[in-house]
């Protein structure tokens, strides 16, 4: 039987620009093209405003899709006739995917990704803006959903431990536990949890090497990752069970649901949290925060600010 098409956009992965302290969308991003001040100047004069309720939703499941390339033209019509924009990743591992438009429109079509059996059960990340943070739809065919490069690792055959928000202070508040951002180094520089290692990637990728240098199984006993919905912790806590390591957890639904659940009076987070679209970054309350990026040299900045320390420009995402 010919499953109909229907699919979730999500995950991203940036790495710094080799240049300085900066970042640009790596490979294995939904949102490749994160556009230019101008550019987004210009959407923001054409884009529909609507006082928060533009509704951006981010989903990812590892699922086997053998059909993952009769997929696309589809599902890349349903976005488009819906007026959604955003970025579906497609691989025979799974789906990747941040979708925004307007709330009907967004239901409509995750209804109709879940009429395929194997999408059923999609959880969705949610958060809302006055306009649609994506230039245009995109629905891209990948050898990965999150591109770790290690071959034959499975989520679906072993991962990590899944830590509920309401859970994750207890459980990393606990001496014996070690708390790694599985983030790149850009991103932690815009926020993290308290006491949180941070291996200094460039990429998704490099992560593995890092792990693999700096982590014992017989001295780092009991593990706990994070990332900013979820996918890239799939894989990392997959690699790490796969090295030996017994007890790996890791924080369901990321760091967005994190801020979604818990107060922020009893929360760890500190700073803002860098997403893959125009906002740059959310707060705690999942608003459009106060961190940029300088679009000539891809310093971290305040938005506050009138110019970037660094290199001097007033050009800001």
């Amino acid at each position: 039987m010919r499953v109909e098409p229907y699919f979730h956009v999500v995950n991203y992965n940036i790495r710094r620009l080799p240049a300085s302290s900066v970042v640009g969308l790596a490979e294995d991003s939904p949102c490749t093209d994160v556009p230019s001040a101008n550019k987004m100047n210009a959407a923001n004069e054409t884009s529909p405003v609507m006082q928060n309720n533009i509704l951006i939703a981010s989903f990812y499941k590892f699922v086997h899709l053998a059909d993952y390339r009769t997929l696309q033209g589809p599902l890349r019509k349903h976005c488009r006739d819906a007026g959604l924009r955003g970025t579906i990743l497609l691989a025979e591992e799974g789906i990747n995917a941040t979708i925004a438009g307007r709330r009907g429109a967004v239901e409509h079509v995750m209804d109709i990704l879940r009429r395929d059996p194997r999408l059923a059960d999609l959880e969705i990340k949610t958060s809302f803006h006055d306009e649609i943070p994506f230039q245009r739809m995109k629905v891209r065919l990948k050898r990965e959903i999150v591109a770790l490069k290690v071959p034959g690792l499975d989520p679906n055959e072993k991962v990590g431990a899944y830590v509920d928000a309401g859970d994750w202070n207890k459980l990393i508040r606990q001496d014996d536990v070690t708390v790694i951002d599985a983030r790149n180094d850009y991103e932690v520089q815009m926020g993290s949890f308290r006491g949180a290692l941070n291996p200094g990637t460039e990429s998704f990728n490099e992560l593995p090497q890092f792990l693999s240098q700096r982590l014992d199984p017989e001295t780092h006993t009991r593990i706990a990752m994070f990332c900013t919905g979820g996918i890239r912790c799939e894989k990392a806590t997959a690699y790490l069970l796969e090295q030996g390591f017994s007890e790996v957890y890791h924080l369901r639904g990321g760091i967005l649901r994190y801020l979604e659940r818990v107060d922020p009076a009893e929360s760890l987070w500190q700073g803002e949290c860098f997403v893959f679209d125009e906002r740059v970054t959310v707060n705690h309350n999942l608003k459009k925060g106060r961190i940029t990026i300088c679009d000539d040299c891809k310093a971290v900045v305040q938005a506050a600010d009138k110019q970037c320390a660094n290199c001097g420009s007033s050009n800001f995402l």
